[in-house]
């Protein structure tokens, strides 16, 4: 039943309950069911019209203004809901609870027709495949504070993955972007610190709660099935939970039994790091260009968000790293089966987010079809290459996952159609012969049909009117349809013909043959509807029964295409299989940046490789030589090679060898964040700070041009301070790039700092950049070149030069901007000079009898203290 607005007095009883709705959607969009259109109203109508580009109508009054409206029709509302979801909005679904003669009989014929929220629509909890992309996974985080230590709770409710976590404070951002969530849900008074997050009530994040929810949701006893999970995890859970049932109105979509994840488990990357390395997406935000993209071979959506998961997460569990290399070499050292493997990969569905859908709720049968085909190729998968010789042992792992699934397999095969459709209401996906009685129905409408055809032809005869016709529609369902000129002979007494409808060019009539023929066909095709209805939901339960093992399968599925995508990929760039020590080092031969080694060979050029060794005794290279060099690009490369080692997947170089690094650093280039009010020189600040912090002797850290965007001295002395942090008290791994060359002076008191440099020569006045890396310091910047280069006007060049010549004659008389620095103590023993003063100062007062002074000497200390600090 539709209402209508009218122009009254008071609100309409629909314009009550649209209110009333409303206020429960909060600040969703609310999608009002009325008829085959969902509408919206008021400032829901007015943000869905700009968003969705659709009309601004409006309809009735509320309050002597008229009501904003627009909709959408119901069949094609996944498109809309698409676009207004990727725009920022969630929506709630508001359908019709009961049906029109439902109503009628509760409260008369005006009675309105009952609605409720059946759904809410946000980025965390789509399934749909439609809305989501099939290559990227759509997280949903709930994040709970609990002490000093925070608890996530992770799940991509499409394929049903859930994960838990607690970390410090310090490593929250980089789980955090790690994550990548579509959508945060945190408790309430944490608006300000999660900018963006959807607010939920405290309550929700209570631990006891969460754990209580845990237990019911997977029918535990216990949670030691999950592990030793924290407070803060269970907190976090609870909110996870709360609010899938809020969005479901009640309707829990699948989730598998969380995974705990140790933030140790995994190397850590902040955002920072993730955009400067542009290992998921490139600088603007696309995905080509990325590191993911360049990388990724993969047939499979799900191999494909397997891919994505295992690059934002490398991994700090050596045996795990080696079996999944073990797998890749084995792929890669057998073409011909790998071809094979990525072949049949290449005809499976996405049994997990098929899975996802029916366990919702909001399966179809093509899903079933799906799980089905998928399931019966993982068999055959299964059985080739169970049937091959030293297989590594993760595949014997994996293997075992991809059977089991027989019975079902067979079930489904009988009672669907090959292709099944995704809409129920025409029925036509149960197969012939799986219903007996079904098959009967089917035929009693068919045979119905064919009456039909066989009235139409003797209507035609006995009338002489050729052009008649027998039509259906879904408010008359059959009738007899006639030219308007022939209309007249129908309509005469003892022609068997009772009107109907007339309309501008056609005259629509019935007949008692042609209702008692619509009776039959009415009724069978709609016995038949809810037998296939019945049949889909015993397929359905049968596929809940069997949804973890479903699930184990589609995973098992993902990480063989991936192993296989990766040795493809290394097959293609000539990529070498790293090897890893129980030292920290960093020992590259012929490092390459994949995706500017991509790039260039699209443009017909060749990639400079080039080596790094970085040892315990040689931990950190000082880089210098000319912009345009490919000081960033050998910084980058050399990270993304760790990145790309520890997640398990062969390297860019023709040799690799590596201690395991914990926590991964990039500072390589910065963009102003106006919207937080920080400059390029703020965020480069900001991150440098983040690393002196956080890097331990494990990590790897990537700094170029440090302290550029201040006056010469001040950058000088902050890229000095930072060297010398680096060293002595963070003692990573480090590659640091600089113009600096006063810098090069630090190698005689640094005695882990070694000096390089990228190549450079002018020839015949022009610079020629070799790309090649050189030990020692560079003999200077060539920055006029590089200017020239570029592009700069002859005369500005020229006047660049006498300037140059001017100052470099001054830096000689003086000493130049490091003048006296050779003097300055070690970064070390500055902080224990600086100690001892406030220690002078600390010895004085720890000395005093407080109690014995006198107001007067109480004064004359006070100044006294003053002189002694001053003099410090």
């Amino acid at each position: 039943m539709t209402g209508t607005m009218k122009a009254t007095s008071g609100p309409t009883p629909m314009m009550v309950q649209y209110l009333a709705l409303k206020a429960k959607a909060e600040d969703c969009l609310l999608f009002y069911r009325m008829g085959d259109f969902f509408e919206l109203f008021f400032d829901d109508a007015r943000a869905a019209a700009a968003t969705l580009d659709i009309a601004l109508t409006s309809r009735g009054e509320h309050d002597g203004r008229p009501i904003p409206m627009c909709g959408v029709p119901v069949h094609a509302a996944e498109g809309y809901l698409a676009r207004l979801i990727k725009a920022g909005h969630r929506v709630a679904i508001a359908e019709q609870t009961e049906s029109p003669e439902d109503a009628k009989a509760r409260g008369g014929s005006k009675t309105l027709v009952a609605r409720d929220i059946v759904r809410f629509v946000t980025a965390g909890t789509l399934t749909e495949d439609s809305l989501l992309d099939s290559w990227t996974s759509n997280m949903l985080v709930a994040v709970a504070p609990v002490g000093d230590e925070y608890g996530l709770a992770a799940a991509d409710i499409s394929t049903g993955y859930f994960e838990l976590v607690t970390v410090a404070a310090s490593a929250l951002e980089a789980e955090l972007a790690r994550l990548s969530a579509s959508e945060l849900v945190v408790p309430d008074g944490l608006a300000q610190q999660f900018i963006g997050a959807i607010i939920r009530p405290r309550a929700d994040f209570d631990s006891i709660v969460g754990g209580d929810l845990l237990k019911q949701h997977f029918a535990l006893s216990t949670l030691d099935a999950i592990g030793a999970v924290t407070r803060a995890e269970q907190a976090a859970a609870g909110g996870l939970i709360a609010y899938l049932a809020h969005v479901g109105q009640g309707n829990m979509p699948f989730l598998k039994l969380p995974v705990r994840r140790e933030v140790h488990a995994h190397l850590l990357i902040d955002q920072a790091t993730r955009d400067s390395l542009e290992i998921s997406a490139a600088n603007k935000g696309a995905r080509a260009g990325s590191l993911l993209a360049e990388v990724d071979r993969t047939i499979t959506g799900a191999g494909a968000r397997q891919l994505a998961s295992d690059l934002s997460a490398p991994l700090m569990d050596q045996s795990i790293i080696e079996a999944r290399l073990s797998l890749v070499q084995w792929f890669h050292d057998a073409p011909l089966t790998r071809d094979a493997v990525r072949s049949a990969l290449r005809q499976l569905p996405d049994i997990a987010r098929a899975l996802g859908r029916v366990v919702a709720g909001r399966g179809s049968p093509r899903d079933l079809g799906q799980i089905r085909d998928g399931l019966d190729a993982a068999r055959h998968l299964r059985e080739r290459l169970g049937a091959m010789a030293d297989r590594p042992q993760l595949l014997d792992h994996l293997l075992p996952m991809l059977d089991g699934h027989g019975h079902m397999v067979d079930v489904l095969s009988r009672a669907l159609v090959t292709s099944p459709p995704t809409d129920t209401t025409q029925g036509g996906y149960i197969a012939e012969g799986y219903d007996a009685a079904l098959d009967v129905l089917r035929s009693a409408g068919r045979d119905g049909r064919q009456a039909i055809a066989q009235l139409e032809a003797r209507y035609r005869d006995s009338t002489g009117v050729a052009a008649l016709k027998i039509r259906h529609n879904a408010v008359l369902g059959y009738f007899v349809e006639v030219p308007a000129k022939h209309g007249d002979a129908l309509m005469a007494a003892g022609s068997g013909f009772a009107h109907r409808q007339t309309m501008a060019g056609a005259v629509r009539f019935n007949s008692p043959e042609l209702h008692e023929e619509a009776m039959r066909i009415t009724q069978a095709s709609g016995h038949a509807l809810a037998a296939e209805a019945a049949h889909l939901e015993e397929l359905t339960a049968i596929v809940l029964t069997r949804r973890d093992a479903i699930a184990a399968s589609a995973d098992a599925l993902a990480r063989i295409d991936v192993s296989a995508a990766l040795a493809e990929r290394a097959a293609e760039g000539n990529w070498c299989r790293p090897s890893f020590v129980s030292h920290p080092c960093l020992e590259i031969e012929g490092g390459r940046h994949p995706v500017v080694e991509s790039a260039l060979a699209k443009s017909g050029d060749r990639f400079i490789a080039n080596d790094c060794k970085l040892s315990p005794d040689k931990r950190l290279w000082l880089v210098s030589g000319p912009n345009m060099g490919g000081k960033s690009t050998f910084l980058r490369q050399n990270a993304l090679i760790v990145l790309l080692a520890q997640a398990g997947s062969y390297v860019p170089a023709t040799s690799a060898k590596l201690g395991l690094v914990d926590r991964l650093f990039s500072r390589v280039g910065a963009s102003d964040n106006l919207a937080r009010g920080r400059s390029t020189f703020m965020v480069e600040m900001v991150e440098t700070a983040a690393i002196l912090a956080q890097a331990t002797e494990r990590s790897f850290v990537i700094l170029d041009e440090v302290g550029r965007g201040t006056s010469t001295y001040d950058g000088l002395a902050i890229a000095w301070a930072v060297v010398e942090g680096i060293h002595e008290t963070n003692r990573c791994r480090c590659l640091f790039a600089t113009h600096y060359h006063e810098l090069t002076r630090l190698s005689d008191s640094l005695d882990a700092l070694s000096l390089h440099h990228v190549r450079a020569k002018e020839y015949k006045g022009d610079l020629v950049l070799l790309h090649e890396l050189g030990d020692g310091p560079a003999d200077r910047s060539y920055g006029i070149a590089v200017a020239k280069l570029a592009g700069l006007p002859p005369q500005v060049v020229s006047r660049a030069k006498t300037v140059l010549e001017k100052l470099e004659k001054g830096r000689a008389e003086t000493g130049g901007l490091a003048a006296g620095l050779g003097d300055l103590p070690l970064f070390s023993a500055a902080l224990d000079a600086a100690e001892a003063k406030v220690d002078a100062l600390r010895e004085k007062l720890t000395g005093l009898d407080i109690d014995a002074l006198s107001p007067r000497a109480a004064l004359d200390l006070l100044y006294e203290l003053k002189r002694a600090a001053g003099e410090n």
